[in-house]
């Protein structure tokens, strides 16, 4: 498996505490995402930027275990050749049952799943997380910002103040996105902690997007394809309702007449 650096061992710990909150209310920032609304698609780029951040700051701690390494390859997604595909699954061991013993991993193999009890898989996170609710929590913001899953994480990646306290033995994080004001999960980002391959800006705010955008394609990896699929059927009744009146009037246009 890929070692452990000292930034992902702190993070580590904190999640094994778990999270602790008391106080205060959540802001959750609305983030522009190419994949919003319903013509908007996936950002190859940014879904392979994506997978950099989280291969290099959270696969440590977080795991992706509905996610086959295959899927990287996938049209709509990071869209990685087959070569690349095999030597990303490489980097990673997985446990085989058959020879009871751990391998390196292959395409057909998922993600390994997370390495810590106290950290969750992110498998399905950008879509287990609403970030807009709207006034008594009827949703009505949803209407127009979307379920915010993707909004939630980016804002918990970016809403540290700086601000610690310990809690029962626990230091304590302010974050004005988590649920309740205090998280124990250390900063994980900082700027420039990635270096991406395609020379793209690295601060903080473009890694939480990415990573973010990233999370929301696991979550939901055939979006583009049900979109396209949801056009071509709504071009498909409107000709048909189009064809169907016609042949309404068509059928119905002699009795008219005579009246």
């Amino acid at each position: 498996m890929i070692k452990r650096t000292l930034l992902s061992a702190t993070i580590a710990l904190g999640l094994a505490t778990g999270a602790l909150a008391a106080g205060g209310e959540s802001h959750i920032e609305d983030f522009d995402f190419s994949f919003e609304g319903p013509f908007g698609t996936y950002d190859t780029h940014q879904l392979q930027r994506g997978l950099q951040v989280y291969t290099e700051v959270c696969a440590s701690c977080h795991g992706l275990e509905y996610v086959y390494y295959r899927n990287l390859g996938d049209h709509g997604g990071p869209e990685m050749e087959e070569e690349q595909v095999k030597a990303y699954a490489a980097l990673f061991e997985t446990f085989d049952p058959e020879i009871d013993d751990f391998r390196t991993a292959v395409p057909a193999d998922k993600f390994n799943a997370s390495q810590f009890d106290g950290a969750p898989d992110l498998s399905l996170m950008a879509k287990a997380r609403a970030g807009f609710h709207g006034p008594a929590g009827l949703g009505i913001n949803q209407v127009i910002k979307g379920m915010g899953g993707p909004e939630y994480i980016a804002s918990i990646l970016l809403g540290y103040t700086g601000e610690e306290k310990e809690q029962a033995g626990t230091i304590l994080y302010e974050n004005t996105a988590f649920p309740g004001g205090w998280i124990s999960m250390p900063p994980p980002l900082a700027d420039d902690l990635v270096e991406f391959a395609d020379g793209h800006d690295a601060d903080e705010h473009h890694l939480a997007m990415d990573v973010a955008a990233f999370l929301m394609w696991t979550a939901e990896p055939k979006m583009d394809t049900r979109k396209e699929t949801g056009f071509y059927v709504f071009v498909f009744m409107v000709f048909l309702a189009g064809l169907l009146y016609l042949t309404n009037k068509q059928l119905w246009a002699p009795h008219k007449r005579k009246n």
